[in-house]
């Protein structure tokens, strides 16, 4: 390999030539064929587009530095003809400033590089035989129609070689033909290689700091046709159109996608999310179906929920009065208050609610399971197997800063570094602080909306009507506590967007400083930083409701202050459940809008506007690639956003899902439109991608793996801590009957009296005594959370009596208990599915058989060819020799 990068790439790093001996790209004008894909000449196709503006009719800039852009660029399209591609370029018909130049690499360069980047071709169709799965007949009403898109056929592969060609089934040109993104792929890998300056020893080269620098405006591979109708040239195949009409169009939400085209068209990278995604939405599925069974579960048991009953029972509820909530402004207030939000807790507070929570644990470790078999198939199909560790290139950026000279401990030589160990080991150490120092700023954020959440109480609790005696119907809906909880999330959410846009260019300035030496330990390195902020920025705000809201908070004779100052927030007597729950549909509802308006609207809207300003400047006819030039860039990070996007709702379903069943229902919804929203943002907003081989979907893997494993905690934390279950069934099963309670047999009836603690309103600190006057003859009020201590004039007086500690005692058994079951479980399940399937390893070890077999033959023929003409030459000259002298 290092041999043929030496011979293909070295040269690209010459000496810059001289003004006069620069080669430049042959001038034609557009044929007015808009659908055409070739030169002007009609037989060589246009792999690839770059475009820029004519630097003699820029004002915008000085002379000296468009002379400058200009010589760069003349002196990058010389050495790329010097470099076997062939260009010809053409002023745009609607900008005459604009010029496109097309790119075509000749066949003969595609075979140099698909040795050097080790692209596989077919050895001979698949031979193994294959078993129709039971279900077959059932997906076969869900798949794409096989008269329109043909099945991809499964061939056996093996690297390219030149002196190989023979043994494969077809020439790679004609498989070159029939996927054309092998001349995407291997002309972009020679744009990115390519030198056009050199400065103080350090080569400056690749179309992406050409692009940066802004010499170029665009560079882009063609669409073959448009989408809403097929190409008038026959030579195009139109597979943009059929992608849309059978993927990209609304009609096929319920359609299972056809993976190979989509592999065919846009590259593995593109495929593997889009498999990864349609896999995940379907095992939805599967969380939907049992988690809406068990909120309608919920709906069917409200009724009998005892103590919910209590609550809004006049003789019972309505004779509860409730200490005040904050210091001096908070008044009195009574418990039937709380009825509404005790009947919707009865919903998401049940024992369907436990069993959801188990499922999802053993749900999530079937779901990656199964998904590393079905992409073990996928890496062997696409042929992407051992992809990473021979095929994958340096990244052109790490290349221009390898000045430092060091030696290799496996080969004992040489090479080149862009820093040494030391270098390495402080960017690092900086990388690393710098990750935390940022992470450290958004939990400063989170702090911020605490505190305005202990301070807006105060202001609603003194503006927000609450006598004991009143009777509004407003009261029911509008408390304090719920207006605080939903005016919090809303600025929890503007800030989370706000801080989104903020913490993207922090940790792309980070791994950029970090100089990864591929683009696969780019993007990982990327993806990790990203979902590190995202998790906190996300996740931090629904973790305090969880796990820290109204768990320290003292009692009414002893709060517990923030900074000296807030009195800490306390849950509703039914906990703070239902408050995590709102939170949650907050957020992930107002995600799911704010990413659809930016990812599919925003650039529907541009393009609208692009066309719109086009269609008023000329009505002429528009080329394919001016066309494709006005779609909207897909970014430099490509599908990073939608992954992410996918998996921090992946978190919201199995990190809370305790609070929230129908939350894998409302991502299946989402998903099922989110498919066919990047299909159709892909297939008709958006230039044509680069295709870009991956092997598997990355960094996710690890992440989602991660989520999996703290879900299984984080959920049984919330049933534990934040439901009210546990105190429920330590009610049920000791204190509701002697020797602890005074029934004669298990109930929940007198549940709400026995929980909520007496408090004397005499104990009262001047400093949080009421304003408000006492209504009523009665002299003691009830704790808002169920703190559990002894009543007034007990000999233990707001200590924690028994009760609390057999809950105390429950909660930690019950989250051990859970924990080691469904970690249990989920190691069988883990080791009983294999990673690979028996039919992915039966395929490649028949191909390496078939590959050792047919290269071994051919070299042996070649061995035979060349040792018979060896033989042939020295029979001659034997013959020669003794020949017998004419007499």
């Amino acid at each position: 390999l290092v041999l043929e990068l030496n011979q293909v790439i070295i040269p690209t790093y010459g000496t810059v030539p001289d003004q006069q001996n620069l080669h430049t790209p042959e001038w034609a004008d557009f044929d007015d064929k808009p659908d055409s894909l070739f030169f002007s000449d009609g037989q060589r196709r246009i792999d690839f587009v770059l475009v820029y503006e004519d630097e003699s009719k820029k004002m915008t800039h000085k002379r000296s530095d468009r002379k400058k852009q200009k010589r760069k660029r003349q002196v990058y399209e010389s050495n790329l003809i010097n470099n076997g591609l062939q260009l010809e370029a053409t002023r745009s018909v609607l900008d005459e400033k604009v010029i496109f130049v097309k790119v075509h690499a000749p066949w003969e360069v595609l075979c140099t590089y698909a040795e050097v980047m080790h692209i596989k071709l077919p050895l001979q169709p698949s031979d193994l035989k294959t078993r129709d799965s039971a279900f077959n007949w059932f997906s076969r009403l869900f798949r794409v129609d096989e008269n329109i898109i043909k099945p991809e056929q499964e061939f056996f592969t093996a690297p390219f070689q030149k002196e190989h060609t023979g043994i494969v089934v077809c020439d790679y040109f004609q498989v070159a033909k029939d996927t054309k993104i092998f001349y995407i792929f291997q002309v972009h890998f020679i744009l990115s290689r390519v030198e056009y300056a050199t400065k103080n020893n350090v080569k400056k080269f690749g179309i992406n700091k050409l692009l940066d620098t802004g010499i170029y405006k665009a560079a882009f591979p063609l669409h073959d046709s448009s989408f809403r109708h097929p190409s008038t040239d026959p030579n195009c195949p139109s597979e943009r159109y059929l992608l849309y009409r059978e993927w990209a169009h609304p009609k096929n939400i319920f359609k299972l996608q056809p993976l190979d085209f989509i592999r065919k068209y846009y590259g593995e990278k593109i495929g593997i999310y889009f498999a990864w995604l349609g896999f995940y939405t379907n095992m939805l599925i599967i969380a939907a179906v049992v988690g809406v069974g068990c909120f309608l579960y919920g709906c069917l048991t409200k009724d009998n929920c005892t103590w919910s009953q209590e609550v809004c029972d006049p003789n019972i509820g309505g004779n509860i009065i409730m200490c005040p909530q904050c210091d001096k402004v908070c008044t009195y207030w009574n418990l039937t208050i709380t009825c509404e939000s005790s009947k919707k807790l009865c919903i998401f507070d049940s024992f369907g609610t436990l069993v959801f929570a188990v499922f999802m644990g053993i749900w999530v470790t079937l779901f990656l399971e199964f998904w590393k078999r079905r992409q073990a198939e996928l890496e062997y199909e696409w042929d992407t197997v051992e992809y990473l560790e021979q095929e994958e290139q340096v990244r052109p950026e790490y290349e221009a800063r390898c000045t430092h000279v060091v030696m290799n401990e496996i080969t004992q030589q040489e090479e080149h570094v862009p820093y040494t160990a030391c270098g390495k080991c402080i960017r690092m150490t900086f990388c690393t602080s710098a990750v935390f120092f940022w992470i450290l700023l958004i939990i400063a954020s989170v702090i911020g909306i605490i505190v305005y959440r202990l301070s807006v109480f105060l202001v609603f609790s003194a503006t927000l009507s609450q006598h004991i005696n009143g009777t509004e119907v407003i009261r029911k809906y509008l408390t304090p506590q719920t207006a605080t909880s939903v005016t919090a999330s809303l600025i929890s959410f503007i800030i989370i967007m706000v801080l989104n846009v903020i913490y993207e260019k922090v940790a792309i300035l980070i791994t950029d400083f970090e100089l990864p030496r591929t683009q696969t330990d780019y993007e990982n390195s990327l993806t990790t930083k990203m979902f590190l902020f995202q998790f906190v920025n996300y996740y931090s705000s629904c973790f305090y409701i969880a796990f820290f809201k109204g768990k320290f908070v003292g009692y009414p004779g002893k709060p517990v202050y923030w900074l000296g100052k807030y009195r800490n927030e306390e849950c509703d007597p039914g906990g703070c459940l239902l408050e995590l729950t709102t939170q949650l549909a907050i957020i992930v509802g107002g995600k799911a809008i704010w990413n659809n308006i930016q990812e599919v609207l925003l650039p529907w809207v541009k393009n609208l506007i692009g066309r719109y300003c086009a269609a008023a400047r000329s009505e002429k006819v528009v080329p394919r690639w001016e066309q494709d030039y006005h779609l909207q860039p897909i970014g430099k990070l490509g599908l990073f956003y939608e992954y992410l996007e996918m998996v921090i709702q992946f978190g919201f379903v199995t990190l809370f899902v305790a609070s929230f069943p129908l939350a894998p229902l409302l991502a299946l919804i989402n998903n099922m439109l989110e498919i066919r929203l990047d299909a159709w943002k892909l297939t008709t907003q958006f230039r044509r991608m680069v295709p870009q081989k991956a092997q598997d979907i990355g960094a996710w893997q690890p992440i989602m793996q991660g989520i999996a494993i703290l879900a299984v905690v984080t959920n049984a934390m919330i049933i534990a801590f934040t439901s009210d279950m546990i105190p429920r069934l330590v009610y049920y099963w000791s204190f509701s009957v002697p020797p602890y309670g005074s029934h004669s047999s298990h109930t929940m009836k007198g549940y709400i009296n026995s929980t909520l603690s007496v408090f004397n309103i005499s104990d009262f600190k001047n400093a949080s005594k009421p304003f408000s006057p006492w209504f009523g003859n009665q002299t003691t009020c009830r704790q808002v959370y169920r703190d559990l201590r002894y009543p007034p004039g007990h000999q233990h007086q707001y200590e924690h009596n028994i009760y609390y500690w057999h809950v105390i005692a429950a909660k930690l058994a019950f989250i051990i208990v859970m924990e080691h079951v469904i970690y249990f479980v989920k190691f069988i399940i883990s080791y009983v599915i294999p990673d690979v399937s028996q039919k992915t390893k039966s395929k490649v070890k028949r191909e390496k058989y078939l590959t050792q077999k047919l290269l071994h033959e051919n070299d042996l023929k070649v061995v035979k060819k060349t040792m018979g003409k060896i033989a042939d030459k020295i029979i001659k000259g034997v013959g020669s020799t003794f020949r017998p002298k004419a007499e």
